[in-house]
Formats: C-alpha cells, sequence, structure tokens
C-alpha cells in the first residue's frame, strides 16, 4: 500500500524550524500580562481629554503617551497574530487575538476625541507647537494627520465608529477559517503515493509536468470552494460593503479613492497601471500560445499555466543551501544587508515549514521592537519558492532598516513600497541564477520561472485590482453582488487576460473567491507598480555605482517618513509617469521573445 505523507501537526515540526518570538515574549504568559498593562494604561487617555491645544508641553506629553502605548499595542498584535497564523484552528492563539482586538477596540474608542480635538487646533497654533523641540519625533506624523481634517468626524461619532471597528474584520476571519480550517481537500494519488493536498501544496501540483496529475489536483481543489461557494460570495459582498459604507461615512468620494488617500497615491496612477496593462496584452497573449506549444496541447486550460513549458532540471534546495544562494545573488547590496538577512534566516525570523492549520502562503511580519519575522510554508522541490524566500527577505530587511533608521511614530512604511523593495530581491535572484552556466536546460527553467513571475506580479495583480474596482463600483451604484454576479465579471477578465487559447473550466471563476487579498480593499494594485518600480532600479543599482546604491538604501531606510511616491522617486524612479510600467512589460515582451527562440 501506498504511504500517505502526512502533514505534521505542530506539536511535530523541530524547534529549529520554527520562529523564535522571545524578541516580542518569551511566553504566552508574558504576553497576558503586558495585555493586562496595556488594559491599564488605556485607563489614562481620558484624562488628556481638553488639553491638547492648550499648549505644545501639553500635546507633547499626550504624544510621548500615545507613542508608548502604541509600541505595546504593535507589540502585542504582532505577537498574537503570529501565534495565531502558526495554527488557524489552535483555540488558545484565537483566543488571544479576540482578546487584543476587544482590549484595542475599547482604548481606540477611549481616545476616539483625540484625533478630532487635534484637527480643532488652530493653524497658527500647531504651526507654533511644530516648532517647539519637543515635537522633532512628532512633527511628520502630524503634519500626515493633518491631512484627514476633511474626514475627521466628530467626537461622538468617532466613537461609534472606533467601537464598530471591532466587527469590522469578521468577514476576512471567516473567510481565513473556512479556508484554512473547515474546508479539506484531501489527497491525491500521485507515482510517489497519496499527497495531501492544501493551499501550500496546490502550486507544487499546478507545476507538476503531469497533466493528469494537475488536472485531478484542479478539479478536486475547485470542487472544494464550489461547494462553499455562497459563502464565499456573501463574504465577499460583503466585505466589499463595509468598504463601501466605511468610505461614505467619512466623506471620501469612493472606497477607491479611500484606500489611496493615506499614500497620497492619485487614482489616476491605479488607472494608468491598468491602462498601460492592457495596451500590453499581446506579449501575455503571445506567452500563453507559447505555452500551449511548448507544452504540445490541443487546448491550453486554467491547470497548464503554471507547469513549467520545459522540463526543470531536478534540483532540491534545502533551507541552508536557499540562504547560501540568497547571499550570493544579493551581494551587490553589500556585506551588511546580506549579514544581517542570513544570520535571521540560519537563525529563527523564519517559520520555515508547514503544518496542519498554520496560514497558507508567506509573509514578512515586521515590528519596531521584534525581528522581522517570515513566515514560509517552504518546499525543497520547489525553486519557486526559494525566489518566494528571498521576497520575505526583501519585506524583512526594508522592516530591519526602517526601525533602525526612524522614531517610531513614522516608521512604518507603507505597502506601496514594500512591494519594490520584496520585488527587487526577486530580479536579482534571477540575473544571479541566469549567469550560472547550468546549461541550456536550466537557462530556459529560470527564463520560464521569471517569465511566470512577471505576469503573476504585474498582469495577475493588475486583473485583480480591475476586479476590485468593478466589485466596488457596482456596490457603489447599487447593484447588489451575488455570487453569480461576482462570478461573471470575473470570468470576463480571465477571458480577456487569458486570451483565445485559453479554455477556462466551468469552476475556473471561482478562483475569484479564493484570493485573500481582497479582503484589504486596493491592495493588490500595489504589487504591480511595486515590480515596475523595482525592475527599473534593479537596472540602475546594477548598472550604476555606489551612488545608486544608496539612493537605493535611502529609500529602504526612509520608513514613512515621506509619502511612497516621493520615496520611489527619491531611490530614480517616478511612477507618476506611465514609463515604468510601460519598460516592465517591455521587460516580459523580450522574456518571451528569448523563450520563443530558445524552444523548438
Amino acid at each position: 500500500m501506498n504511504e500517505i505523507h502526512r502533514i505534521p501537526l505542530r506539536s511535530e515540526v523541530d524547534r529549529q524550524d520554527t520562529w523564535d518570538l522571545s524578541t516580542l515574549y518569551p511566553h504566552d504568559e508574558d504576553w497576558k500580562k503586558s495585555l493586562a498593562e496595556y488594559e491599564k494604561t488605556a485607563e489614562g487617555i481620558p484624562g488628556f481629554k481638553g488639553t491638547l491645544g492648550k499648549s505644545a508641553e501639553s500635546l507633547a506629553d499626550y504624544l510621548d503617551f500615545v507613542r508608548d502605548f502604541n509600541i505595546l499595542e504593535e507589540r502585542l498584535w504582532v505577537y498574537a497574530e503570529l501565534r495565531q497564523t502558526e495554527d488557524e484552528g489552535d483555540a488558545a492563539a484565537r483566543t488571544m487575538t479576540g482578546r487584543f482586538m476587544m482590549a484595542a477596540a475599547k482604548a481606540q474608542a477611549a481616545g476616539a476625541w483625540a484625533v478630532p480635538e487635534i484637527q480643532a487646533i488652530p493653524d497658527e497654533t500647531m504651526a507654533a507647537f511644530l516648532a517647539h523641540p519637543r515635537f522633532g519625533e512628532y512633527t511628520i506624523y502630524l503634519k500626515k494627520l493633518l491631512r484627514y481634517k476633511p474626514y475627521i468626524l466628530s467626537d461622538r461619532e468617532e466613537r461609534i465608529l472606533a467601537i464598530h471597528a471591532e466587527g469590522e474584520n469578521i468577514a476576512a476571519e471567516a473567510f481565513s477559517v473556512l479556508t484554512n480550517v473547515d474546508m479539506e481537500f484531501g489527497s491525491i494519488e500521485t507515482p510517489e503515493g497519496k499527497r495531501p493536498l492544501s493551499h501550500s501544496t496546490w502550486s507544487v501540483f499546478m507545476e507538476n509536468p503531469n497533466r493528469d496529475l494537475r488536472r485531478r489536483a484542479y478539479e478536486t481543489f475547485y470542487q472544494c470552494f464550489d461547494s462553499h461557494k455562497s459563502t464565499l460570495g456573501i463574504l465577499y459582498a460583503g466585505q466589499v460593503k463595509q468598504d463601501v459604507i466605511r468610505a461614505r461615512i467619512r466623506g471620501y468620494p469612493s472606497a477607491r479613492a479611500a484606500a489611496l488617500f493615506p499614500d497620497q497615491v492619485p487614482e489616476g496612477v491605479y488607472d494608468n497601471l491598468v491602462g498601460v496593462v492592457n495596451q500590453n496584452l499581446a506579449p501575455l497573449h503571445r506567452y500563453y500560445a507559447l505555452r500551449k506549444r511548448a507544452l504540445k496541447l490541443d487546448t491550453l486550460r486554467h491547470y497548464d499555466v503554471y507547469a513549467p513549458i520545459t522540463p526543470a532540471p531536478v534540483r532540491r534546495t534545502p533551507w541552508d543551501e536557499a540562504v547560501d544562494m540568497a547571499v550570493s545573488a544579493l551581494a551587490p547590496l553589500g556585506p551588511e544587508y546580506t549579514g544581517a538577512l542570513a544570520a535571521g534566516l540560519r537563525g529563527r525570523w523564519a517559520d520555515r515549514y508547514e503544518n496542519k492549520g498554520k496560514r497558507s502562503g508567506a509573509f514578512s511580519s515586521g515590528s519596531y521592537t521584534g525581528d522581522p519575522y517570515i513566515l514560509m510554508n517552504y518546499k525543497e522541490d520547489s525553486i519557486r519558492d526559494v525566489f518566494t524566500l528571498v521576497h520575505e527577505g526583501g519585506h524583512s530587511m526594508h522592516s530591519w532598516y526602517s526601525a533602525r533608521s526612524n522614531p517610531f511614530m513614522h516608521y512604518g512604511y507603507t505597502i506601496f513600497e514594500a512591494e519594490v523593495a520584496s520585488t527587487f530581491n526577486e530580479e536579482l535572484l534571477f540575473r544571479y541564477l541566469k549567469d550560472q552556466g547550468e546549461g541550456d536546460e536550466f537557462r530556459t527553467s529560470i527564463i520560464n520561472h521569471r517569465a511566470d513571475d512577471i505576469l503573476s506580479t504585474l498582469y495577475r495583480q493588475t486583473m485583480f485590482a480591475e476586479f476590485e474596482a468593478r466589485t466596488h463600483e457596482l456596490e457603489e451604484g447599487g447593484v447588489p453582488l451575488t455570487t453569480e454576479l461576482l462570478r461573471e465579471e470575473y470570468r470576463k477578465l480571465q477571458e480577456k487576460y487569458f486570451g483565445p487559447e485559453m479554455v477556462l473550466e466551468k469552476t475556473s471563476d471561482l478562483e475569484g473567491l479564493r484570493i485573500p487579498h481582497f479582503y484589504r480593499a486596493f491592495y493588490v494594485y500595489k504589487y504591480a507598480t511595486g515590480i515596475s518600480a523595482s525592475l527599473a532600479l534593479a537596472e540602475r543599482v546594477l548598472s550604476g555605482g555606489d551612488t545608486e546604491r544608496e539612493d537605493y538604501f535611502a529609500f529602504l531606510k526612509s520608513g514613512g517618513s515621506r509619502f511612497p511616491m516621493e520615496s520611489l522617486k527619491m531611490a530614480g524612479v517616478d511612477m507618476s509617469s506611465p514609463a515604468p510600467v510601460e519598460a516592465a512589460c517591455g521587460i516580459f515582451r523580450r522574456l518571451v521573445e528569448e523563450l520563443e527562440g530558445l524552444i523548438p
């Protein structure tokens, strides 16, 4: 009888392969004591009410309190959230996040008066306050805060919204539990025995050269989503409705405008991205035609889009070897960067491998006081996971530099900027591997992989961005978002982006109901703008000298001291222009042309 390869329980994972959260809290009990301290400290918030406009010292005293309180809040939240991601079914960890959310909502309600009170300080008075020496670390924070003046409500209304905030994550939480815990995908029979099908192993099945295996995994995977389609549709429709309601309450012209306002990103940047990519769909359709030809298929199916179009060399990359590879690829950034990253990855920044109930995918979670942790579901037989590792390492090193270069109140960088630091690393890894001289087979394979990565990050995320814009427009126009309508709108986009070669399955449009990022409105477009910026910066750094590299490090160190468009311009790329997106589409086109020349 064939052996079933079982996903281990969390308790069965080697400790060295898990993250060490002690830079936040040594144990859960320490966290609980800190939560009690947080709740006690929050009781002092009302004592500042009515004092903020009296003098510069009064406002500075309050901001000192807020700084220390928010540092504590961040530690509590990051620890609880990371503990929960270890096993989404762990009741104790979920209780911790629940307790924190309740305490944080109570604290936010207690302090709901503060922002309106700061906004009410006359402009002349605030200008005088900002000149006071105690405001050095708060100047940027206050200037950014004052931008929200048109959208800040009364004390009572802000308090109501703060109380309501506790329930705003219910749709996202329900989606996470449903898809990561409750949904069971079973196992797939392979030549090596039965293999479990999960969110983590899904990509491995889709990359398998055995088409029948891909088809069976695809059908099994989406059959499970099909059985929950109505629930998934209601959850996403509820999330969109929440986005729209929140924007309307505050007076933003749309949910998209509300989402882009914090980063001071003009809506034209979003429209520019979609427009330029739509004008450059021809190389994408050429690539799918090449894929169909290379795989010798009569029809190209949705489960064929991730399989290597040439036989991939057999390669296993153990964790330590992947770290060595990352260090070599990122060497142009210098020994400080690679040394800190290698020490973290060889140590316990990363939670390395899959376990039962663990959140799928990968992410980096940096904080001001703790290590910049990385969640992985690393698989040695997937070169894609090495790219994922350097990607998340880019996020973590961005956090590492930002926390060391800024005061807490403006150390946090935006997602818009974050995707630059991560995809920059991927480009350096690609160039390193391409130049290793391991033969035409590997060269073709790595070019194929890079084309797939740019496709996924630039084209696919732009398709997602179009979907988000459309669903929110429909909701704002009073059109009910039924499961059927969501699927219909998503299928239209699939047909446009995949082009004439693709034959979609009946369940293919269910993909639009399984994307976790849709529960953070207007987030995904930043992947596409990020890779456009990073490709331009990688070329600038690798072809330049010390000045260009230092410009890039100035960007990594800037944290939240500038708006993202400003920090990227400082690094050497102007995202208000269509040029970076056009250049990124051009790079993809050249990769397709190179593949056409390499594949008979």
